[in-house]
């Protein structure tokens, strides 16, 4: 019958089909992100995902495609979180700290994210240049914050360097060689957002 959806335990196929693709995600984060960089394959993602190679390929036409969907999906998380944390506080600082409270939850506290998102760009062949791609959403919502910068230049030269320094500073932190705690970890990069608006305004 027309419009009608096949449907299993009340589930419809297109929520299957959803459930799958995000199962595959799961799975591909953990690969993607374990570390010291495991391989991701498409029988070792279906294993961890308890999926057959079909529905994979329902889903991806092959591994890199794959491999890109996972780090897509971990940038759209990262953006989401910081997008609602800077939208829940009013001050500056609260801001600051906020995001990147916001960020350190979702990156540190799950270093496989952290790792899919700061460190497999830097080894993984099929995300050549996609770290790139996504930096300036995240000058974007540095720059907001910087609103005390009244010089054009000036405001968007300081977001792409806090970028950059924060973006050096978490790999430190997720790989080991930046070794402090947590919280301090955390002091230090609201101390480098709020500093630079105070330098520059």
């Amino acid at each position: 019958m027309v419009g009608t959806r096949r449907t299993w335990a009340g589930t419809g196929i297109e929520q299957r089909r959803a459930a799958r693709r995000d199962a595959l995600l799961a799975a591909g984060i953990e690969l993607l992100g374990a570390q010291g960089g495991a391989a991701v394959g498409v029988r070792g993602v279906c294993r961890a995902a308890g999926l057959t190679e079909r529905y994979f390929y329902e889903s991806y036409a092959d591994r890199d495609e794959f491999v890109r969907a996972v780090y897509e999906e971990v940038g759209r998380q990262a953006h989401d979180a910081l997008v609602a944390a800077v939208a829940s506080v009013d001050s500056g600082r609260e801001r600051a700290s906020a995001a990147v409270s916001a960020f350190v939850k979702l990156m540190v506290d799950h270093p496989a994210r952290g790792r899919v998102l700061l460190l497999a760009p830097l080894t993984e062949p099929a995300l050549g240049g996609h770290g790139l791609e996504l930096a300036p959403a995240f000058v974007l919502l540095v720059h907001e914050q910087l609103s005390q910068i009244t010089d054009a230049d000036e405001r968007q030269m300081t977001a792409v360097g806090l970028v950059g320094a924060l973006t050096s500073l978490f790999i430190g932190y997720l790989d080991g060689t930046v070794d402090t705690t947590r919280d301090r970890f955390v002091a230090h990069c609201v101390g480098l957002l709020v500093g630079a608006g105070q330098r520059c305004g």
